[in-house]
């Protein structure tokens, strides 16, 4: 009897213990709407890699109102999606973001332009009227034009005109901007679904032109990482996160139908999704999730080089740490 009763306590005991174990909630903040820029985390939610790590994982969309440095600033999400820019300038302005995951590898950011403007090397874009994005996208932007020499004070010889680009391809079509921002997987795309031409266009990806910085990187609050519970749940998310992600990139076709299938507003179609899985696979490929140090220091560098109104003015201390990706990866 006393047997039994002690094998029945123990087994209860278990069951409560796994109960606990798949009650850790993560709620993930992305940076823009449901789209193949964020396949990895869909795809591990459907493939049940967070069921595996005992997570339950609620995945906000963003979009052109939602900032995730404030949603996390007010306690609305565990860990976001950003871009290191932005993050960067946050943590220098007093929200202690932490890079604890880097699953992009390259950028995707471009600046596209029409050829018959004129223009074919950066040395052309002096003069112009260019669309930018900003809502902390402006920054990337803002060091390169600095790094070339160029103001951004109005159109004129030695500086440009900054457009405040909505995030659509209207101002290049309507002519309103010799060229606007776009990403490799996204707005290029619409440009030439509008009807327009690859060789009507000129491009210049940040990567190729040396300012690239980093994209779509996970942050959490520095404050966080002092709980060790904290630090193992993320340790868990991490691992899941890019079993997602390199799920996504060796299934591009299925990672977009899953991306689709998250969609709630319907926007998204087939043919753009499953576009641009194959141009984010690019941007992953390569990546552990472990953020590179020189990569890191690179975009540090370019976001420095900003003249007299650089994006951060002094070099970071403690806006990353391996910590968890040495435990979730190895």
């Amino acid at each position: 009897m006393k047997q039994t009763f002690l094998a029945a306590a123990l087994a209860s005991t278990a069951l409560t213990g796994a109960a606990l174990a798949q009650d850790q909630d993560v709620t993930l903040q992305l940076k823009w709407v449901t789209q193949s820029q964020f396949a990895g985390y869909y795809v591990a939610l459907e493939n049940g890699y967070y069921d595996d790590e005992g997570l339950n994982v609620t995945v906000l969309p963003g979009g052109p109102d939602i900032a995730p440095t404030q949603v996390i600033a007010g306690g609305g999400a565990d860990v976001i999606v950003e871009w290191m820019p932005a993050a960067l300038a946050a943590r220098e302005n007093g929200l202690p973001l932490v890079n604890i995951a880097q699953p992009f590898k390259s950028s995707g950011m471009m600046l596209t332009c029409w050829k018959d403007a004129g223009i074919e090397g950066p040395e052309d874009l002096d003069n112009r009227t260019l669309g930018v994005w900003f809502f902390g996208n402006e920054y990337p932007f803002l060091s390169w034009m600095s790094s070339l020499g160029v103001a951004t004070d109005g159109k004129a010889e030695g500086s440009v005109e900054v457009l405040k680009q909505g995030f659509n391809v209207d101002p290049l079509l309507q002519r309103q901007a010799d060229c606007i921002s776009t990403m490799t997987y996204n707005e290029y795309w619409q440009v030439i679904d509008a009807g327009v031409a690859p060789e009507e266009l000129v491009t210049f990806k940040y990567q190729d032109q040396g300012v690239a910085t980093m994209e779509d990187g996970l942050y959490v609050l520095e404050e966080d990482l002092e709980d060790p519970d904290f630090v193992a749940k993320m340790e868990k998310f991490v691992r899941a996160s890019m079993q997602g992600w390199k799920w996504a990139e060796e299934n591009p076709e299925e990672a977009a139908m899953i991306v689709l299938d998250y969609d709630e507003t319907g926007a998204q179609t087939e043919e753009h999704q499953i576009r641009m899985m194959g141009e984010v696979a690019k941007l992953t490929a390569g990546s552990n999730g472990a953020l590179a140090e020189e990569d890191y220091q690179r975009t540090v560098d370019t976001l420095l080089a900003g003249g007299s109104d650089p994006v951060i003015t002094k070099q970071p201390e403690g806006a990353w740490t391996s910590e968890i990706t040495d435990a979730a990866l190895n």
